[in-house]
């Protein structure tokens, strides 16, 4: 049985955090946040010297180096909750610079699957960064790190779009999507109308908690997404996510390289 000191402040026996299960001496300045861990592995064949360091319920890190510095690959999950388990304790770890690498549904007709969006703010729909701020607060990236994903966008010239997107605590209902039994509130029918008329790209589920918390506690945020469906067109189609994933990890190379 591992013994916890503090319920206040979690942390292991071993000195690592209680989720995430890793040490200060293990993560980098610069992580990589994609949800899914089976995309961990795949953000982690760009890095040099790669290798796993703790899986723990939905957290799976691994490590590896850019430039010769240390980069961390850590899998959220799904949510605003989760990924704000992850930032919390991996800020604890003296991580600085945090790269969310999801998926995303298009809310936009021009958006083709397989498609990049660049996100440079978000709609806070989620409920977790309601809790550590009021909702006019907003949810924005940081401008090093949209400059950085931007540049190597157009070097590796992918199809990308820079833009709003929308973060939902429910994949079904809080997008538009039918639940059980058909069901679907009014305002969750005419949610998808009313954030393509203001000119919003995508649906998401954790980009807002993650730009809210970084600018609160003063760290950079970023997020590069995959179309995996289009809602108007209603196409779906699952990637693998490798061009986002090559990336995030060429846009830290700037970062380093540029010494941010």
């Amino acid at each position: 049985m591992k013994k916890i000191f503090s319920a206040k402040r979690p942390i292991t026996e071993k000195g690592k955090m209680y989720h995430v299960r890793v040490a200060p001496e293990e993560v980098g300045k610069y992580v990589l946040l994609p949800g899914d861990p089976n995309r961990v592995k795949i953000i982690a064949e760009h890095l040099d010297n790669s290798h796993i360091i703790s899986e723990h319920r939905e957290f799976t890190v691994h490590n590896g180096y850019v430039e010769g510095e240390l980069v961390t690959v850590c899998s959220t999950g799904i949510g605003g909750p989760a990924i704000a388990i992850a930032l919390e304790e991996l800020a604890q770890c003296n991580a600085k610079t945090f790269i969310r690498v999801g998926s995303c549904g298009a809310i936009q007709d021009y958006i083709k699957v397989g498609d990049l969006i660049v996100a440079t703010s978000a709609v806070r729909l989620d409920g977790t960064s309601k809790s550590y701020i009021f909702p006019e607060y907003p949810a924005v990236t940081s401008y090093e790190v949209l400059q950085a994903l931007k540049k190597t966008c157009e070097e590796s010239r992918y199809r990308h779009h820079i833009g709003i997107v929308a973060s939902t605590d429910s994949f079904y209902v809080g997008q538009s999507r039918p639940g059980f039994k058909d069901y679907l509130p009014r305002e969750s029918a005419e949610l998808i109308d009313v954030l393509r008329e203001i000119n919003v790209l995508c649906f998401e589920m954790e980009t807002s908690t993650l730009f809210t918390l970084a600018n609160i506690y003063g760290l950079r945020a970023g997020c590069v997404l995959t179309a995996f469906a289009n809602r108007i067109t209603n196409e779906f189609e699952i990637r693998e996510g490798q061009e986002a994933s090559k990336v995030a990890v060429e846009s830290v190379r700037h970062l380093i390289k540029e010494g941010l």
